[in-house]
Parts: C-alpha cells; sequence; structure tokens
C-alpha cells in the first residue's frame, strides 16, 4: 500500500523505516505468490499495473478488517468488551436464558452475548468446532474438548389444549398418556431428554405413542397443540411460559412417576477466556439466587 501510494520505491521505504532493497524484494515476493506483476517499473517512474490497482483497491478492507481481529483478540484476551457466542436450546429461551442475560448485563456489562437458537444435540458439536463460546442444552451427550455443570433441575409438565380431555385435571399420572399422543421433538434433536420421557412411560406400564416434531420453532409446536389432539412434555418454566403467551393452551403437572429435566451449562475444555469464564461463574450465580438445583453443591 505504501509503494502504491508513493509510486515510488525510494519515498515508500523511508516511510516504512525499511531499506528499499528490502522493500523492493518484499514487492517481488509478493508478486510471485499471486502471480501477476503489481508495478510497471521505470528509470523514470513506477505505475501500477491493473492487477495492482485491483488490490490497493481491495487490501485496505482485508487490513482493516485484520486491524480489528487484532483488537477483538486482544480485548478477549483481557476479557474486556467481548462478545461471547452463546447457543441455547428452545425450552431455555424464556425464564432460563432471559435470568441469565439480565444477570450478565448487571454484572458484566463489558460483556457482550450473541445469542443463537440450537437443538441440545447441535450445542457441543458447536462448541467443539469453535463456532460457540457457551451452551445451554438439555441433557446433552458428554463430547471431548466440551466440559459442562449441571444448572437447572425442573420437574417435567404437561403442555395441552385447554380442550382437551385431560385439561380438567390438575395433575395428570403418566399412566393417563397410554391413549395419548405425545408430540416431542425428534429424539436426535435431544435423545436423552427424549429418552427420559420414554423410560417414565415404560416404567408406568406402556410404550407411548409419540409423533416426532422435526421444526425448530417453538410457536409451531404450540399452535398444533392447541387443536387439543396431542399432549407435549416439557420442562414447567418454558411450559409455564408458553401457557401465558398463547391462548387456550393449559399447563398440569405429570407425576407418578415424576420426571425431571436437566439443563447444563457447556463451554469449550481448556479456554482461558475471561468473558468465558464470566459467563459460566454468571450462570452459577443465577442458579444459587434461583434455586435450580434441588440438591446444589456447596
Amino acid at each position: 500500500m505504501a509503494v502504491a501510494e508513493e509510486l515510488h520505491f525510494g519515498r515508500a521505504a523511508t516511510r516504512l523505516y525499511i531499506a528499499q532493497p528490502s522493500l523492493s524484494h518484499q514487492i517481488r515476493k509478493l508478486e510471485e505468490t499471486l502471480g501477476t506483476p503489481l508495478f510497471v517499473r521505470s528509470s523514470r517512474s513506477v505505475q501500477l499495473t491493473s492487477a495492482g490497482r485491483t488490490l490497493a483497491r481491495e487490501a485496505p478492507k482485508a487490513l482493516a478488517a485484520l486491524e480489528q481481529a487484532v483488537q477483538l483478540t486482544r480485548l478477549a484476551g483481557a476479557g474486556i468488551a467481548t462478545t461471547v457466542r452463546l447457543g441455547y436450546t428452545p425450552v431455555t429461551s424464556f425464564d432460563t436464558l432471559t435470568a441469565l442475560l439480565d444477570t450478565l448485563r448487571e454484572d458484566h456489562p463489558d460483556v457482550m452475548v450473541d445469542a443463537r437458537e440450537f437443538f441440545s444435540a447441535e450445542i457441543p458439536e458447536r462448541l467443539r468446532a469453535g463456532d460457540l463460546d457457551a451452551g445451554l442444552a438439555l441433557s446433552p451427550q458428554p463430547l471431548d474438548g466440551v466440559d459442562g455443570e449441571l444448572l437447572r433441575e425442573e420437574p417435567v409438565s404437561a403442555v395441552l389444549s385447554a380442550r382437551h380431555r385431560l385439561a380438567d385435571a390438575p395433575r395428570i399420572p403418566v399412566t393417563a398418556l397410554r391413549d395419548e399422543t405425545l408430540l416431542l421433538f425428534a429424539r436426535h434433536h435431544a435423545p436423552a431428554y427424549y429418552d427420559a420421557i420414554v423410560a417414565a412411560c415404560h416404567e408406568a406400564g406402556f410404550s407411548p405413542d409419540i409423533c416426532a416434531f422435526d421444526e425448530p420453532p417453538v410457536n409451531a409446536m404450540l399452535a398444533r397443540l392447541s387443536s387439543g389432539r396431542e399432549v407435549s412434555l416439557a420442562p414447567t418454566s418454558f411450559a409455564e411460559h408458553a401457557a401465558k403467551t398463547s391462548p387456550g393452551i393449559v399447563v398440569r403437572d405429570v407425576v407418578d412417576p415424576l420426571i425431571m429435566a436437566e439443563l447444563f451449562v457447556l463451554w469449550p475444555a481448556n479456554d482461558p477466556s475471561p468473558a468465558i469464564a464470566s459467563v459460566v461463574d454468571t450462570a452459577r450465580r443465577c442458579a444459587e439466587r434461583n434455586k435450580w438445583l434441588r440438591n446444589p453443591m456447596t
């Protein structure tokens, strides 16, 4: 860029505080790498070729992006004014995620969060691949390179239409679901959670009739439940919010046996980033403050 702006190797070398032969050598190496001349040189002048003009036009964008990357890296290393990419599963999108973001904003205003919704099974893989910095996942599968700890335990509740035959019952025993179709997200989206529901049904003496829902918008599932034909099972905090925001939807406790949902906070193993540590520590404080764990570690 210095040579392109000066159109003089001597002046450009002086500006860069390097010897002119060294600068000429670097330009020749760059031309060899690109496979095209960038300058037309003569004893009297230096001019840009067409390729040189293209590089001179595009290079400032690359240099600006590189400078930004360097600055963000330094800030991230210091835990200052950095952005954390947080993946969250749909069932956390109301109560848990809101509490975490509000507390993080209060305690660490320098940490910005880019929250992105994924199914639980996707989050550990994206953490290991470097696409995410932290995650909230429902009963995630263990994965090398990803650390985590239990953040929240809560019962699973039934979500159903107010017109459903079970809607008048204050509590629904699992055996009452024997003749119902359960509308659940497909197993591959949260295998351990799905299997826990199936196991509870088997314990109650039957194999459930499950309709696997494979679409990410939660509202689409709630709209389908409002028809009154199916029942869904979801963590209570999510179920209660769904009932408040979706006319015609009610929530009922599920008992005998009680089914528990386990939510974990996840992060890349061996990542010393202060910003990620801030998110994890804030999640722990939220769990303690809101009594999310039945038997919290002391």
